[in-house]
C-alpha cells in the first residue's frame, strides 16, 4: 500500500507549516486536522480550514486523502479560523437571553419604567398573552437546541456569539420594554384579531417544532450525512412539496402572529429583518440542495410558495 507525504503551507505566507510523513491513502480531513494540531497545539481542529488551494474552499471534515486531486506529495493550505465556540452554546445563550430580558419588562423590575410603575400590572390581558407567547417561542427554542437539533458543523467563530446576542437581546428589550410599558394600547380591532393572532402563532409554533423533527430524523445521530426532506405522515410537514425550508416558513408566521397580536412597531421591525435574514439562508440552503441532489423537486421555493 502506498503512502503519502502531506505538507500544509500557510494559506497567507505560503510558509511551510508542517510536514507529515507516510499518511495512510485512507486518512481523512479530519485526521490530517489531528496530525496537525500535535505539531501545533494552538491550532486545535475545529479552528482549521485545511483547502486545496489557498483562496479554495475548505476541505469538509470527512473527505478521504486518496479521493482527492492531489499526488503521493499532497500540499494542503492552513487558515486559522479563530476561536469557536459551539453551536449548542451559542444557541442557548442568544435565545436565554431574550427569554430572561422579556420577563424583566413585563414584571416591570426598578429601573426600567417610572418608580410608580415597578412592580404593577398591565390592565390588558394582551400583554400577559403576549408574555406567554414569548416565553413559549424561546423556551422551546432552548429545549430543541437540546434535545431535536443535529448540528452539520459542531462549532462556529467565537466573535458570531456577541453578534448574534446583540441581535436577539437588543430586539426582544426593543419589543418587551413597548408591549409592557404602562402606556401600551392594545390592538385596535380588540380580542378578534388578538384570537386570529393566536391562532396563527400556535399553528406556526406546532408548524416549525415538526419540521425541526422531520430534520432531525434525517440525520443519523453523529452523522453529517444529507438527503432530501420529504413530507411525512404528520400534516405541518406537507409544506416541504413547496418550500425547501419550511422551518423559516414557519417562523416567519409566527413573528407574524406576534406582530398581529401586539400590534406593536418593534415587533414588526423584528419580522421583518428576520424575513430578510431567513430569505438569505433559504436561499442557500435551496441552491446546495439543487446542487447536490440531481433528482431535487423543481416545484420547491427556497421559503415562500410560488413566490420566492
Amino acid at each position: 500500500m502506498k503512502h503519502y507525504e502531506v505538507e500544509i503551507l500557510d494559506a497567507r505566507t505560503k510558509a511551510k507549516l508542517c510536514f507529515l510523513d507516510k499518511v495512510e491513502p485512507n486518512a481523512t480531513i479530519g485526521e490530517i486536522k489531528s496530525m496537525f494540531h500535535k505539531s501545533h497545539p494552538q491550532w486545535y481542529p475545529a479552528r482549521q480550514s485545511i483547502r486545496l488551494d489557498s483562496k479554495g474552499k475548505s476541505l469538509k471534515d470527512e473527505e478521504v486523502l486518496q479521493h482527492l486531486p492531489v499526488g503521493t506529495t499532497a500540499t494542503f493550505y492552513f487558515r486559522d479560523l479563530g476561536a469557536q465556540i459551539s453551536w449548542v452554546t451559542v444557541f442557548l445563550t442568544e435565545y436565554a437571553g431574550p427569554l430572561l430580558l422579556y420577563l424583566l419588562f413585563y414584571f416591570r423590575v426598578p429601573l426600567v419604567y417610572a418608580p410608580k410603575y415597578d412592580f404593577t400590572s398591565s390592565q390588558h390581558w394582551v400583554v400577559h398573552l403576549a408574555c406567554v407567547c414569548h416565553s413559549f417561542h424561546y423556551l422551546k427554542r432552548l429545549l430543541e437546541t437540546l434535545f431535536v437539533h443535529r448540528f452539520s458543523h459542531g462549532t462556529m467563530p467565537l466573535r458570531n456569539i456577541f453578534k448574534n446576542c446583540t441581535y436577539y437581546w437588543g430586539f426582544a428589550a426593543w419589543m418587551a420594554y413597548y408591549i409592557n410599558h404602562p402606556l401600551y394600547t392594545p390592538p385596535v380591532y380588540g380580542e378578534q384579531q388578538i384570537r386570529l393572532a393566536l391562532i396563527l402563532f400556535l399553528f406556526c409554533q406546532m408548524g416549525n417544532f415538526s419540521i425541526h423533527v422531520a430534520l432531525r430524523n434525517l440525520r443519523p445521530p453523529g452523522s453529517k450525512t444529507r438527503k432530501i426532506p420529504y413530507p411525512t405522515k404528520n400534516p405541518f410537514t406537507w409544506v416541504f412539496l413547496l418550500v425547501s425550508c419550511p422551518n423559516y416558513t414557519y417562523e416567519l408566521g409566527s413573528w407574524l402572529g406576534f406582530s398581529l397580536m401586539t400590534q406593536c412597531l418593534p415587533v414588526a421591525a423584528f419580522t421583518g429583518v428576520g424575513f430578510i435574514q431567513m430569505t438569505v439562508w433559504a436561499r442557500g440552503k435551496h441552491r446546495g440542495y439543487r446542487r447536490e441532489f440531481r433528482g431535487y423537486p423543481p416545484l420547491r421555493s427556497p421559503i415562500l410558495p410560488f413566490i420566492l
